[in-house]
């Protein structure tokens, strides 16, 4: 909801930090690979209930997620970079509401199950949304420079980080705060629906 006003006040210093900072060999589909095996040491993290530790792996998985994006607009946008980074990204999500599940499958599985199964409405019409704006060489830059359409929404990148601090912070929480997120996530894929319609119909 509020990613692209994030993208413009925190680019420029990713930006920067890569030109002055990160090394010329290093590329970005390397730290989209390294962010995303770190991130997934969340699950086993979350299995053992170590929830500050998985929140600090969760922050390290975002931080690296930002940083690649800042190495490929240095050295250049690729297809296969945006096909990483999403793909990593939705994979990542859904990988700690599995650890949470693990934690505590009584209490918490059947609030994971929604919360992933919305996590399909908003990753699926995301994506084909950006394959219908491709194919009619449709551009958006509200989110920055991008290797594909990004349509937002209520539960962009930001909200999520925000619900993945606060269950790691509070996870006797988690199965109210999942179905909270759940229904934002479903508002997300109305919304995406009505914009589909109104823009891909001829």
């Amino acid at each position: 909801m509020i990613d692209s006003w994030m993208v413009r006040q925190f680019q420029p210093t990713l930006n920067q930090f890569a030109l002055n900072w990160v090394p010329n060999w290093l590329r970005a589909n390397a730290v989209t690979l390294i962010g995303f095996l770190i991130g997934l040491t969340v699950i086993p993290l979350l299995w053992e209930q170590f929830y500050l530790h998985a929140l600090a792996v969760i922050l390290m998985n975002r931080f690296l997620d930002g940083l690649d994006g800042a190495i490929a607009r240095r050295d250049g946008i690729s297809d296969l970079g945006g096909f990483l980074d999403i793909s990593c990204d939705f994979i990542f999500y859904s990988a700690v509401v599995f650890g949470f599940a693990l934690a505590d499958p009584d209490r918490n599985a059947l609030a994971a199950s929604f919360l992933i199964f919305s996590f399909i409405g908003t990753g699926s019409s995301f994506l084909a949304y950006a394959i219908m704006a491709s194919k009619r060489e449709l551009r958006s830059i509200s989110h920055g420079t991008k290797g594909f359409f990004y349509l937002g929404g209520l539960t962009e990148g930001f909200e999520t980080i925000l619900f993945m601090i606060v269950i790691c912070l509070f996870p006797g929480w988690f199965v109210e705060t999942a179905i909270f997120f759940g229904v934002l996530c479903w508002l997300t894929t109305l919304g995406r629906f009505t914009i589909a319609i109104q823009n891909l119909s001829d």
